[in-house]
């Protein structure tokens, strides 16, 4: 079982959100189960169950783990095929985001943008990866810090901002033959307050205000990813990934001069 896997597929999508497939998919993501067993976890007949289990493995949303004899019964024990599910913007390509239509740095709506961007593309990767069997050349850092004043966060942003671009000037090799594009996603934001998840089925839902900090607390969240280089032969392109050179080379724009950048 996958820790987490990206569903690009419109109609999977759907069944996914369907509210008694998307409990199933839960109760498998922690044991197999057979229909019969589940049946009595969710307060449904074991054909129902049955009914949209099939169509969850139709869409590969759960697999068979094995199979079992009660009686004169053959039981097919089913799994989730991965513990968490993210729903690519793939799966609405209509309306999917695009942050090259506006470039905002101080923007939090760009920056949603720009994260829905990263988890169609790093989806689109893992499939090609898996179908080429190769491994994929990723990297990514995460980390927390809370900032005194909003001076000080504008400050970070600027050395950060300078630091970055230094480095893809350093780096950048436009004119390498035998050189990968790679893209560069640096994140700055208020830290969300961790909500206790509901348990499952018990009907609740995640506030719906975020549960951001104030400004006052100064608490921000950083996050660099990006693909780092690994040996050739690691690394696989799918056609489809959709992957563009690094933008706005000579550095963008700093935020130091606006006091109320990122949320103050």
């Amino acid at each position: 079982m996958l820790d987490v896997t990206v569903i690009e597929d419109p109609e999977a999508a759907a069944v996914s959100l369907d509210p008694i497939r998307a409990r199933l998919l839960a109760e498998l993501a922690g044991a197999p189960a057979s229909a019969a067993m589940l049946a009595g976890r969710v307060g449904l007949p074991r054909q129902k169950v049955n009914y949209h289990l099939k169509a969850l493995e139709r869409h590969g949303l759960v697999e068979l783990a094995g199979e079992r004899r009660k009686g004169n019964v053959t039981e097919r024990l089913m799994r989730a095929t991965a513990a968490s599910y993210v729903i690519s913007p793939a799966a609405l390509p209509a309306v999917q985001p695009d942050p090259d239509r506006f470039r905002d740095q101080l923007s939090a709506r760009w920056l949603l943008a720009l994260g829905a961007r990263l988890v169609r593309d790093v989806g689109m990767l893992i499939s090609g990866a898996a179908k080429a069997r190769k491994r994929l050349a990723t990297y990514a850092l995460d980390g927390e810090v809370r900032f005194a004043s909003a001076a000080d966060r504008a400050a970070f942003v600027q050395e950060l901002t300078a630091g970055v671009s230094a480095l893809i000037r350093k780096y950048d090799a436009p004119d390498a033959e035998a050189g990968r594009d790679h893209r560069i996603v640096v994140a700055v934001h208020p830290t969300v307050k961790d909500q206790p998840r509901p348990a499952v089925g018990d009907g609740t839902r995640p506030a719906a205000d975020g549960g951001t900090r104030s400004a006052a607390d100064g608490e921000t969240r950083s996050a660099v990813a990006g693909e780092t280089r690994h040996a050739a032969e690691d690394e696989t392109r799918p056609a489809a990934a959709g992957e563009s050179r690094p933008a706005d080379k000579d550095g963008p724009r700093s935020a130091v001069e606006d006091q109320s950048a990122l949320g103050s």
